[in-house]
């Protein structure tokens, strides 16, 4: 076999070798970005001009939280913080509109404690997707039913849902990002 015709073969081979292994790599990509964000992946997908933008987004969110300090909380503050939601929780009975707004602003202290910036809504949207993509719908329920406050139409059936999706953050920042019972709920 000549050295032409060695290299007419191996060249597309090579090349579809090539092809595999970035789309191997690519599926993998996108794998591992759908486990991480959990529904998030899928938001943000249907929000965006295409798959390929909204994964650079979320690439580019796991960049930005790669630079921050985010930190685990020490045993006594973090009993401190659960103390602090039990306060909130008692609350709720005479005063739900105000015992919504002390776990939002809860929720924020905690969030500055952990390390996470605290400036504006979307920006701790984006910065919490990427360790508590799959509590952050509990998140942005809560903050809707807390704008309705300010605007006095919230029933107090939907009040009891936010402190109920509050929760839901609260525990899973508390636990670092991993389920657990740190509000004393199981």
């Amino acid at each position: 076999m000549s050295t032409g015709m060695l290299i007419a073969i191996i060249v597309p081979i090579a090349v579809v070798l090539i092809l595999l292994a970035v789309a191997t790599w690519y599926l993998i990509q996108r794998r591992r970005l759908q486990e991480r964000f959990g529904p998030e992946y899928d938001r943000t997908v249907q929000r965006s001009k295409s798959r390929f933008a909204a994964e650079r987004e979320l690439h580019s969110r796991e960049q930005r939280h790669d630079q921050l300090d985010i930190k685990p909380l020490p045993d006594a503050m973090r009993d401190r913080y659960v103390k602090d939601w039990t306060q909130v929780q008692r609350q709720f009975v005479d005063r739900p509109g105000e015992a919504v707004q002390q776990a939002d602003r809860l929720v924020t202290v905690l969030m500055h404690e952990r390390g996470y910036p605290t400036e504006g809504y979307e920006q701790k949207v984006r910065d919490l997707s990427v360790e508590h993509g799959r509590t952050l719908e509990h998140f942005r329920a809560a903050h809707a039913v807390n704008e309705h406050i300010r605007d006095h139409d919230a029933t107090t059936e939907e009040l009891r849902g936010a402190m109920v999706h509050y929760r839901e953050l609260f525990d899973d920042l508390l636990g670092d990002g991993h389920r657990g019972s740190a509000s004393g709920r199981r």
